[in-house]
């Protein structure tokens, strides 16, 4: 009993230190110098771009870290609070808080309480916002973390996706506050790639499950412990398409893309592009090997978009009541580069691979 309370433990809080990135945290603690410092940091920090809040990147890594851990014991105590035993609330915040979220029971989290289940639904929401919205917060900046365009965005989606299923599912569950619970739990999961389900949305009309299968794409905010695509480069890419209609129509305009008020780097956009390219690539080259073992295309479809997109559950077989174990030996080895590449951004991953990378220099 005690080893598998120090196996679940251990996972859980390689979750945690994963959620805000290893090399962030070594960052926080340990000194380095030169220009690699702020690569490491773009590297391990999820979204288009990574920016400092103060000019030392180690003081930078601390705030991430010091917002990180307050919250996360914040979080520990609501549950705690609630009566859950303190195991249960460390484990599970950590899941949440980094995102990660591993269940240490087999029935997920649909034994909690409704209270406890809100708390992890508010927690994991929580975690997927950009942390630089908090910095602003306890800089009293509140007009600059208001104006946030993305922080706005994800919690619209968030709105919009819990109304939407709240209305399709409505009837499956005794009572409507119940309702609003299950489906804004599984929303703030799914978006946050956190993983946890209070119950088998695999039940859930197409509808609803079409939604959620959306939300692994879209993701949590950049900067935040979430994955997926980011709700930044989402937005940015609508801008782009945009601009590119507005040219069409008006071929003299000259517009240039802002967010958050402010005009987006050339840089950025190209970034944005070759993320997009790569990501669709890797996606499109997965999903035809995982293909091989003939399981339906929602299986592997959501197989793939869940692994890559650092959730968890997926749908149909693989969803939050079924495993991967059924997968062949290659198929499991494609989803875990996913689940690699997409946790580091992929670039990182895809750098190994180069033949320059490994190539001696004279």
């Amino acid at each position: 009993m005690f080893e598998r309370c120090t196996s679940l433990f251990w996972r859980s809080f390689s979750h945690w230190i994963g959620g805000m990135g290893v090399l962030v945290f070594i960052l926080a603690i340990l000194p380095m110098k030169g220009g690699s410092v702020m690569n490491l940091m773009k590297a391990e920090s999820p979204g288009p771009s990574v920016s400092k809040f103060v000019p030392r990147v180690r003081g930078t890594a601390k705030i991430l870290y010091q917002i990180y851990i307050v919250m996360t014991i914040v979080l520990i105590l609501s549950l705690l609070i609630s009566g859950m035993t303190l195991f249960e609330s460390l484990t599970l915040s950590f899941g949440a808080a980094g995102t990660g979220g591993f269940s240490i029971l087999n029935s997920g989290c649909a034994t909690y309480t409704a209270a406890q289940q809100w708390i992890l639904t508010i927690g994991m929401i929580l975690f997927g916002v950009n942390f630089n919205f908090y910095y602003l917060i306890l800089c009293r900046k509140f007009k600059a973390a208001a104006l946030s365009q993305e922080v706005r965005a994800y919690f619209l989606i968030i709105l919009v996706a819990v109304a939407a299923i709240t209305v399709d599912i409505y009837g499956t569950y005794p009572s409507l506050g119940e309702t609003v619970r299950h489906a804004a739990f599984q929303v703030g999961s799914i978006i946050t790639t956190t993983g946890y389900a209070t119950t088998d949305f695999n039940l859930w009309p197409e509808f609803s499950k079409t939604i959620l299968l959306l939300l692994m794409f879209i993701g949590a905010c950049a900067g935040s412990t979430g994955g997926g695509i980011k709700v930044s480069r989402v937005l940015i890419l609508l801008k782009t398409v945009k601009k590119e209609l507005m040219s069409i129509v008006h071929p003299r305009s000259v517009k240039q893309i802002h967010f958050d008020k402010r005009p987006v780097e050339h840089e950025v956009l190209r970034s944005i592009n070759v993320f997009l390219a790569v990501y669709m690539t890797i996606f499109a080259f997965s999903l035809l090997l995982v293909s091989i073992d003939e399981f339906s295309l929602e299986t592997n479809f959501s197989a793939v978009a869940t692994t890559f997109n650092n959730i968890g559950p997926g749908m149909d077989k693989v969803g939050p009541m079924g495993n991967f174990s059924e997968y062949s030996p290659l198929s499991k080895i494609v989803l875990t580069f996913d689940m690699l590449a997409g946790r580091l951004e992929l670039f990182p991953m895809l750098i190994l691979f180069s033949p320059s990378t490994w190539r001696k220099r004279g």
